[in-house]
Order: structure tokens, then sequence, then C-alpha cells
């Protein structure tokens, strides 16, 4: 039976189809499931409706922005953008059937000699390499879409300005992450990403500052409250300490002593007062070693805390 009530687009028309139940000759075309439906008993009278709309697919946020008939979305994080076709390396024809072995290999050559053309300048070839790290960072720092896309377009800004000259591909690519991270307000430390691109810290660091200043960013600061959630969650802190943690930060970040002081040594030395006052079995070195700084970090950081009167 068919549901009247519900939100399905349909149409009614009257035309010669006759219900084979009542007789009824208003019938309802519901283009969703492809059916043919009965407007006063509910019974389907052919499921076998043909769609004769458009083919074509769109990739595009609103359908009116345009449409495509044939390819991937476009993608910045490609380096052609997702424009260029490929020859696809496959042993079958359209219709399903074997290549012989001769066409095979014709079709293969080709394919190669396809992947050769398009990447037949530097700046193609470089894309192609920073890319392809950029596609592999993504599931080993688990990034986003939006961030990823973020990524790629200061990576392109970078290369086109010639900040690349000189400097890794690695180190360029993750300074681009780190970027893309604070703006996108997703934490992540230069000392995770680091490992994940297997580059050093400094490295990274100078090549982030480069970025930085010539490309004239305006980067929002890191929050110190994902900090928390981050270093607590590592060292397997309880909820009540947690909460007492985040109602010291903000105290912190109200006073203004957040200004200018690293936010994971910060986030350490609070977790620390807070663990104390709830009395959360945690040393000095489990909390250092959860948030990726010294001991003497925290130990300064909590005696100014206390010296404020914030605890």
């Amino acid at each position: 039976m068919y549901d009247k009530s519900s939100n399905t687009r349909a149409a009614v028309s009257s035309n010669t189809t006759k219900c084979a139940s009542c007789g009824n000759e208003k019938i309802i075309t519901d283009t969703e499931s492809g059916e043919i439906i009965c407007n006063n008993c509910g019974q389907v009278i052919s499921d076998k409706l043909i769609d004769i709309g458009q083919e074509w697919r769109t990739f595009a946020r609103h359908e009116s922005e345009g449409s495509t008939r044939i390819g991937l979305p476009q993608s910045l994080a490609r380096h052609d953008m997702g424009l260029s076709t490929i020859i696809g390396r496959t042993d079958k024809d359209a219709s399903g059937n074997r290549l012989d072995p001769a066409m095979r290999v014709r079709m293969n050559r080709l394919a190669t000699w396809d992947f050769r053309s398009q990447l037949h300048t530097p700046r193609d070839r470089s894309l192609n390499q920073a890319f392809f790290q950029l596609d592999v960072l993504k599931d080993k720092l688990g990034l986003s879409d939006g961030i990823i896309e973020k990524t790629a377009y200061i990576y392109r800004k970078a290369q086109s300005r010639k900040l690349t000259r000189g400097r890794t591909v690695s180190g360029v690519l993750g300074a681009a992450i780190y970027i893309a991270c604070r703006e996108m307000g997703a934490h992540r430390t230069l000392d995770d990403i680091a490992t994940a691109c297997n580059i050093k810290r400094k490295e990274l660091s100078k090549d982030f500052r480069v970025l930085h200043t010539r490309l004239d960013l305006k980067i929002p600061p890191t929050d110190p409250m994902k900090c928390i959630a981050k270093v607590a969650n590592k060292v397997k802190l309880s909820d009540k300490t947690k909460r007492k943690a985040a109602e010291i930060m903000s105290s912190v970040m109200r006073e203004g002593i957040s200004a200018g002081k690293d936010p994971m040594g910060l986030a350490a030395s609070v977790l620390y007062l807070s663990s104390i006052k709830n009395r959360d079995t945690v040393t000095q070195s489990d909390i250092a070693e959860a948030a990726g700084v010294t001991e003497v970090t925290v130990r300064t950081r909590a005696k100014e805390l206390r010296k404020k009167n914030l605890i």
C-alpha cells in the first residue's frame, strides 16, 4: 500500500491508465521509487517507470551551480585539480569481455604515456609528490576533507610565491597542515605533525615561520581548552579532574595569563594542580610526557598560577 502522507516527490496525473483493482483513473507517478500508484486504493500498478530526466550528476554544493556528465569532483588536493581524465588499467572492454593479450599490452602502454603526459612540467611533478604525501598524512593525522583542501590551497600559494625552493616537500607540506589545522580549529601540535611527516621539529618550525610571515597569514591562537582534553585522555584522569582543570583554565584565560605561553605546558600545569586538588595519583613526569614538555615547565607554570591565587 502507498502512504499518502510520505514526502517523496510525486505527481498526480490523469491518463488512460486505470487501476485494475478499483478502476480509478487518477494515478500517482513516484519518480523517487519509479512506481505508478493508484491515488484511491494505493495499489502499485507498475514498478518499472522509465526515468526520462537528465543523466548528468552534480558535485557542486547546490545543483544550480553546475552539472557534469563524467569525472571526479574538483579538488585542490590534486595536481590537476581533478580536471583531467585518465586511461584506466583494466583487462576488460565496455561489454565485459576480456581483452586479447596484444590489445591489453597496447592499452597498458597508452595508460603509461597518458600518466606521463600529465606530469610534463616540474611544477606538476612537485604537486603530484606533495599531494600524494598529503593523502597519506590525512589518514595518519585523522584530518577532515576541509583541512585537506585548506592545506592544498596554502601549499599552492607557497609554491606560486616560490617559497618551496630550497626546502623539502615534507617540511612545507607539514607547515601548511599546521596552519590549516590552526585556522580550522583542529588541535594538532608541531610534534604530532613532525612525527607523521618524519622530519625534525626544528625544520617544521622554520618552514612554519616562513609561510606565516611571507604569506601574511592571520592565524588564530591555539585553544588551551582542547589541550586539556588531549593531555587528560593520555594520562587517564577522571572526569572530575577534567572539569576542575577546565574551570581553572577559564580563570587563567579571563585574567590574560595564557597570552604568550605554550598551551600544552599551561594545560599540563593546570591538570597537575587539578589532580592534586582532587587527589588523583598522577606524577609530574607522566603529565609532562603526555603534554610533550619538561617537568620544569610544569612546575614553573604551576608556581605562577599559585601566585595569582587561581587555585
